[in-house]
């Protein structure tokens, strides 16, 4: 991921940009909507324990301003390095070296020029749905390694909104490259294409840099694409490929509104009735807290 010079994507959202605005106004757009990921331990100076020893503070207070100081040169570090990326990605598409298509215009050229759609989102969304007769060969997949600091980053990453979003920790796949060179010669035409239009964009650079020439982004993602734009294989809808967490389960996501407006209120009473249940629950786990307390209690009285 450092060698894109890409931030962390658990948290960038994207959207598609209009046809009726240049190519550089489409990328302004595009980018105004990224959001940059946030690793902060939500600890300052001021909430140390008044309690501890004097030594143990200080130890304390320093160790805290100095993740803070590392989490702020990590977040600046990030920061410039999606800005140099912006400006590459801009390069591409503003020169053409990079061809821009809509999901309806891809749909096109799969059909009728026999062009080939590279989908390199992580197993967590391609698994929801994929575009038939696509080929497979994810640029980040889902960090299953357990080493202290890909656990220290998924619980920074969960605190941080993951169990709200269910997106997933992810790591860059080195052999990324390798694995479409492998599979397409140098003058392929290749339609590259995510869940959300970043991580193609990537992935376009990538394969540039590598000599393919023949290279097109999906503008906004497969969420951008309408059903009838692209043949669906797969149990969920293009657009809720990219969803997950309490968020999903809840019905409260962008994708999930929209589709309760057209639907009515049969979808929305599904989703209505998960919210009551949750609550139910945790006023059981409430109840069961406090007659637990209370048993113990008892039992340190007697």
């Amino acid at each position: 991921m450092e060698a894109l010079g890409l931030p962390c994507l658990n948290t960038i959202s994207l959207s598609c940009c209009s046809n009726s605005v240049s190519q550089k106004q489409k990328l302004n757009h595009f980018f105004s909507k990224g959001t940059f990921c946030r690793n902060t331990y939500g600890l300052s100076s001021s909430s140390s324990p008044k309690l501890m020893p004097t030594y143990g503070t200080r130890r304390f207070q320093w160790r805290t301003i100095r993740m803070q100081a590392d989490d702020e040169d990590y977040e600046l570090k990030q920061t410039k390095d999606m800005t140099a990326a912006r400006k590459r990605w801009e390069a591409l598409v503003r020169e053409e070296k990079v061809k821009v298509l809509t999901p309806r215009e891809a749909g096109y050229a799969i059909q009728l020029s026999n062009k080939t759609l590279l989908d390199v989102r992580p197993s967590t969304e391609h698994e929801k749905a994929w575009v038939k007769g696509s080929t497979w060969i994810p640029i980040f997949e889902v960090d299953n390694r357990l080493d202290p600091g890909t656990v220290s980053r998924k619980i920074t990453s969960f605190v941080m909104g993951g169990w709200w979003s269910g997106v997933p920790t992810l790591t860059y796949d080195s052999r990324f490259l390798s694995k479409v060179e492998e599979k397409f010669p140098k003058e392929t035409d290749l339609i590259v294409a995510c869940q959300k239009g970043l991580r193609s964009l990537a992935a376009c650079e990538l394969l540039y840099n590598a000599g393919y020439r023949n290279l097109f982004w999906l503008q906004g993602g497969l969420e951008s694409a309408e059903e009838e734009d692209l043949i669906r294989e797969g149990p969920l809808p293009f657009k809720f490929a990219g969803i997950g967490g309490v968020s999903e389960f809840l019905g409260w996501t962008d994708q999930q509104r929209a589709a309760a407006a057209r639907e009515g209120w049969g979808y929305r009473l599904l989703f209505s009735a998960r919210l009551v249940g949750v609550f139910i629950v945790v006023d059981a786990l409430f109840i069961g807290a406090q007659r637990v307390a209370q048993y113990l209690q008892e039992l340190k009285s007697q």
